[in-house]
């Protein structure tokens, strides 16, 4: 089955999970040539490990709490928090509480 990508003009729900978050997955919720937005749905004790994205990103908590590492520190992250990356920056993730997040992801960088 072909997963749903929205397309331009179509409305995205991203309000918070709540009731359904331990039983949604991870998914993309728009993509083009350039531009990535997906929900990460991140229960609590998990992680996401150290990698890096070629171009620039956000992350916005959309509720619970996770912490965010990045160049050499420990932020933490809850609903309505947001962080721009630089292209090329290491992080990682891990929840604290079970957690949803948007992530926007610059694909191609020129």
């Amino acid at each position: 089955m072909a997963i749903h990508h929205a397309s331009s003009g179509e409305l995205i729900d991203v309000r918070p999970l709540k009731d359904n978050l331990k039983t949604t997955i991870s998914n993309a919720l728009f993509k083009s040539n350039h531009l990535e937005v997906s929900r990460m749905v991140l229960l609590a004790g998990k992680e996401v490990p150290p990698h890096q994205m070629a171009g620039e990103m956000t992350i916005q908590c959309l509720e619970g709490s996770i912490e965010l590492m990045v160049a050499g520190m420990t932020r933490s992250m809850r609903a309505g928090d947001l962080v721009c990356l630089a292209g090329c920056e290491t992080y990682a993730l891990r929840a604290v509480e079970d957690s949803s997040l948007l992530v926007t992801m610059l694909l191609h960088v020129a």
